[in-house]
């Protein structure tokens, strides 16, 4: 039978994260037996006190290390581990620890929901027809039975033609899975464990992660409405001697915010003048709904030396996974060789559609629906924040991208109100994911592409009952408190 436990409230660690220790350990000890059942979340989280979706993310990270199996209409049951003369213990095999970052936290299943938390293309606007439509004419088109073949670790020649074309005589570019993985073959170039590395704070938890596993230090820049703090790069700099800053001057995620163009001089002239390796993430950057396009710091680097990633997973599919990286040809050279020992080449297939995609001029008309869709839907999440939002909320105000960061009032906790958000039925992601070197207890990220304008309202509006009830109970409680005594 499973003991309740004893809850630490003034830890920094999450009640969800406590209970998952609590059931591991008494598996792991073998205070919990295999095959033993334990409750189910509903009667666990009444036992407890505790909201039925802190109970859920506690046995959701249980059954990912296999710690625990649900069976449907029979409850979870103890799962391991296995005895030790038929089974290897993994737990003890491996050499490196989790990320200290907490899995993101997910609605439980069921029910509608309306969820804020991936900055990703919204399914319904994928011009299926259109993409069906390229398939068949590539694998129908006399090269298919070459694009099946293995391939260059630099990405199929075509693309990287068309992706080049009108880029100066210097640069090079390399195909890759996604950003990502642009990211994690930059890391293993250019860093090793110990170094440092500029990063946005906040930022993309992506990016964080992939240093993060390779002992690198990130050292957070401040954002502010205009992007990165040019003003502080100096500071840091000389105080922390790093290797490499990656900065994102179009829609920033999370805050959506953008450079203007004189703080893009401004950065490149402290990089140059640092040496620095200077990494451009654009990924968001065709994803304008207002005001006047800027030229990306490759454009403006006259010595050619930034090096930009970029991806088709924001403006097209996802699931393709086709990025790349853009830089002079002897750091594109290095590249390939690490990806070639990593992974030969990236799938040429979805290379070849896209291409065929793009210069088809559907990639063209495709663009064309994402940003009337996305304009509508940034009004609509700009409206909402405005309208719902509690007193003394602060939020951006992008012009494109996919993200809008919030700041609720103090001594509101995003982290806190996430499951009771949840139990209704919406999601977003809490500040503390994206924090590098400064936590933000009340910030949030509304990611709103995804999204038709009408679940946006909705949502905030969901978003904006919560907040402001808890606000006014946060006040009614202090008043009690503060009043004075009778004597």
């Amino acid at each position: 039978m499973l003991p309740l436990p004893q809850f630490d409230h003034a830890s920094d660690e999450p009640i969800y994260r406590q209970l998952y220790a609590f059931v591991r350990e008494a598996i792991l000890s073998g205070r919990l037996a295999p095959g033993e059942r334990i409750p189910p979340t509903r009667e666990l989280a009444g036992q407890l006190g505790l909201n039925r979706t802190t109970v859920a993310s506690a046995y959701e990270l249980l059954e990912t290390e296999g710690l625990i199996r649900g069976h449907v209409g029979r409850g979870s049951f103890v799962a391991g581990p296995a005895p030790l003369d038929t089974s290897i213990l993994w737990n003890e095999r491996f050499l490196s620890a989790p990320l200290a970052d907490p899995p993101i936290p997910s609605l439980p299943p069921g029910g509608e929901t309306i969820s804020f938390t991936s900055a990703r293309p919204a399914e319904d606007l994928f011009p299926i027809d259109e993409f069906r439509a390229a398939c068949l004419e590539v694998v129908q088109g006399g090269e298919a039975a070459a694009i099946l073949q293995l391939g260059s670790p630099f990405g199929y020649a075509p693309l990287r033609r068309h992706l080049l074309a009108g880029a100066p005589a210097h640069d090079d570019l390399l195909i890759t899975n996604g950003c990502q993985q642009a990211l994690d073959l930059l890391q293993r170039l250019f860093t090793q464990p110990g170094d440092a590395v500029l990063v946005e704070d906040p930022i993309y938890p992506g990016l964080k992660n992939v240093f993060a596993r390779a002992g690198v230090r990130t050292v957070g820049v401040p954002v502010g409405p205009d992007g990165i703090d040019v003003e502080a790069l100096p500071r840091l700099i000389a105080r922390e001697r790093p290797r490499m800053l990656v900065v994102t001057p179009n829609f920033q995620n999370p805050t959506g915010v953008t450079m203007p163009l004189a703080a893009r001089h401004a950065l490149l002239k402290i990089a140059r003048a640092a040496g620095l390796v200077l990494v451009e993430n654009d990924i968001y950057g065709d994803l304008r709904y207002q005001g006047e396009a800027l030229p990306t710091l490759k454009q403006l680097d006259e010595t050619g030396d930034t090096l930009q990633i970029k991806s088709y997973s924001k403006l097209a599919f996802p699931g393709l996974r086709v990025g790349w990286i853009a830089g002079p040809h002897p750091v594109i050279v290095r590249l390939a060789d690490l990806k070639q020992w990593i992974d030969l080449h990236s799938d040429q297939l979805s290379q070849a559609v896209l291409l065929r995609f793009s210069e088809s001029g559907r990639l063209a008309k495709h663009r064309q629906r994402m940003i009337e869709a996305g304009t509508a839907r940034l009004h609509a999440v700009l409206a909402a924040c405005q309208q719902y939002l509690p007193a003394g909320s602060r939020f951006t105000r992008p012009q494109g991208g996919m993200n809008l960061w919030v700041r609720l009032p103090e001594p509101l906790d995003a982290t806190e109100l996430l499951p009771r958000a949840q139990a209704l039925g919406v999601s977003y992601l809490p500040g503390r994911y994206f924090a590098v070197s400064r936590t933000e207890p009340g910030a949030l990220r509304l990611s709103f592409a995804g999204l038709p304008p009408d679940r946006i309202e909705k949502g905030l509006r969901i978003l904006g009952s919560l907040f402001v009830e808890e606000v006014e109970r946060m006040r009614s409680a202090r008043s009690a408190g503060l009043a004075p005594a009778i004597v």
